[in-house]
Order: structure tokens, then sequence, then C-alpha cells
């Protein structure tokens, strides 16, 4: 030992220049701040691959259309500005009211018979049998048809003169309707085919929330004395109101947003008995050269399907069970 060596830290090591090393060098930590902008940042990656094409197919083509519904415009010349003057001819056009009411026909008759029939549908597939699963895929297979296949179909169907439903109910002496060529029976006719469409996908919500319920509530429900009906009303809709709830909001927003059927099945007529919204939107753009009337429509549309989305979003809390 060197007696001339002081007790106390020992020398750092040298390094390899020769001076002494005093204190390790470390890497600083991450701030709450830097760490917050790194999650953020991975965000937005997972996020870019469905919002890029939202904001280039969805956002942006809204805020042109608002923006086109303050002029008049062709679709050839330049736009000239008339402020809400589309707005305002609209509101004093008598066919805007009746294609609105159009509107609210065929949402008012397909939402109760998607959904009743949907549930039906659900809570008959969700038993245990054999070919329950060939049933799940049968009757979904029509929401993943072409809706021109499905309007050929039934025009065909309901054809007044050799259709199948009016030759079934000449059978029993029943004089049909003239169903889509009829004015009367236009809007009933898509209806029923629209309906028989969108069963499929009602039934799969529902069977998804059917699937959640747990069995020992219905077990002891039934040990209870609770009757099928009672059991229905008190245990099983309740428990299913979040998915009750999704499908009553997106058949709205899809039900006023109708358009493919109405134009393979009827094209608006006959006489415009069957012209809802975006028909209407439709033939002022393509038909008639009005892209700026059209544009101010769609947003009048847009504007209808808001507020009621907002309305249901609000009432949501009074009925629906995330228990």
């Amino acid at each position: 030992m060197n007696r001339g060596a002081t007790v106390g830290t020992p020398t750092p090591p040298p390094t390899p220049g020769g001076a002494p090393r005093t204190e390790l060098t470390r890497k600083p930590a991450p701030t709450a701040r830097s760490r917050r902008a790194k999650t953020t940042t991975i965000a937005y990656l997972f996020l870019a691959p469905s919002a890029i094409p939202l904001i280039a197919f969805v956002v942006v083509p809204m805020f042109r259309a608002a923006w086109a519904s303050l002029h008049t415009w062709n679709l050839i010349s330049a736009m000239e500005w008339t402020g809400l003057g589309n707005y305002q001819e609209l509101f004093t056009d008598k066919d805007t009211l009746v294609v609105f009411g159009h509107t609210l026909y065929y949402v008012a008759g397909t939402l109760p018979l998607t959904f009743v029939g949907g549930l039906a549908l659900a809570l008959g597939l969700n038993r245990a049998f054999r070919g329950r699963n060939l049933l799940r895929g049968v009757y979904f297979l029509p929401v993943v048809t072409s809706w021109i296949a499905v309007a050929i179909v039934w025009r065909w169907l309901l054809n007044p003169s050799v259709g199948v439903v009016n030759t079934v109910l000449a059978n029993f002496g029943i004089d049909g309707p003239g169903w889509w060529t009829d004015p009367a029976w236009s809007m009933p006719s898509i209806i029923l085919a629209s309906a028989w469409k969108d069963l499929g996908y009602v039934m799969v919500l529902l069977l998804a929330g059917l699937q959640t319920i747990p069995t020992e509530v219905q077990e002891a429900a039934t040990l209870d004395g609770v009757g099928w009906f009672s059991r229905l009303r008190s245990v099983t809709l309740p428990l299913l109101s979040p998915q009750i709830f999704f499908v009553v909001v997106i058949s709205l927003i899809n039900g006023f947003q109708v358009f493919d059927q109405i134009y393979a099945m009827t094209g608006g007529g006959p006489n415009g008995s069957s012209e809802v919204v975006v028909q209407r939107v439709y033939d002022l753009t393509f038909r008639y050269g009005q892209a700026g009337m059209a544009s101010a429509l769609s947003m009048l549309l847009f504007g209808a399907i808001l507020i009621i989305t907002l309305i249901q979003i609000r009432g949501e809390r009074k009925w629906v069970n995330y228990a």
C-alpha cells in the first residue's frame, strides 16, 4: 500500500487519452412531452391508411359540395356566386318537400320490417340445431349481393302481368296490384325488396349481441317462471339495447341516403312517386345541369341526418343499457 495515498474516494481509472474520467455519461430520460409526442405519432401512423382516404373521398368532397351549393354551376362552365339563392329556391320548391316526404316514407317502412325481421331471425338462429350455420349464411347472402341483381329479381317477382307474387295471389282469387308500375305501390315495392336485402345485416348484428348475453341470466329468469315473451321484454331486449341502438342509427342513416334500389327498380317513377332526395340530387346534377342546386339539396339532407343522429345520441342514455 502506498503510504502517500489519501484514504477516501478512489481515483477514477484513466481514460485511453490519459485524463481521469470524472463522471459517467448518461442519456437523459425522456420527458412526458416527448413520450406523448411519440405515442401520438405512432397513433397517426396507424390511422393514416383509413384517415387519408376518408379525408380525400369524404371530408374534402363535403366541403367542395358546401362551396358549390353557394354557386350556380352546370359542371362545365365556371361557377357563378349566388350565395343562399339555391337554398331559398329549394325552400320554395314544392318538389323538395315531396322528395323528403318520399324519403321519410321509405325510412318508416323499411326500419320496422328490417328490425322485427332481423330480430326474429337472430332469436331463431341463436338456438342450437343442425344446419344453423348454413341458414345463417343463406340469410346473409342477400347483403353481399349487388343491388342491380336484387332489383332485377324483384322487378320480375313483382311484375304485374307475369310476376310470381301476383300469380300466387291469383290462385287465391286475389287481384294483385301493379307494384312498381303503379304510383300507389311503387314505394311499397321498393320497401319490400330493401327489407328482404337488409334482413341478414340486422340479423348478424343482433345475433352477435344475443351471444354476449350470459346464459345464467336467461336460465335464472326461466327458473323463476318467467314466460318467453316476458323474458324477451324484460331481460333480452334491455341487455340487447346497445346493438339495437346501433342498428337503429345505422338504418336511419342508410335509409335517408337510399338511392341504388330506387334507381335500379323504378328510377324515381312512375310519375315521380318513388323519387327520394338522393335521386333528386342525381337528376338535378346529371339531367338538368344544376349541380349547385343539387349540392344545396345534399347539404339539406346532411343537416337532416345530423340532427336526427344527434337526437338519437342525446336520448341514448335513457334506454340503452351498457351494464
